[in-house]
């Protein structure tokens, strides 16, 4: 086994398989962001009478 040598550099170093903290920080801010915007849409005016709309008479349908 004296005979193999593993290659030095970046090559031999292996993949980088996970997350940084930073990459972690960059992804909950992200999620944070579009959770927020998400929220604004869902709980406008607008959604919410469609919803309600749709909801009406879905339950109004006869059987």
């Amino acid at each position: 086994m004296s005979g193999l040598v593993r290659p030095t550099g970046l090559r031999g170093r292996g993949g980088d398989a996970g997350m940084s903290t930073s990459e972690y920080a960059m992804g909950t801010i992200a999620a944070c962001a579009f959770a927020a915007v998400l929220y604004k849409v869902v709980t406008s005016e607008v959604v919410s009478t469609a919803l309600q709309s749709t909801i009406g008479k879905a339950l109004d349908a006869p059987f």
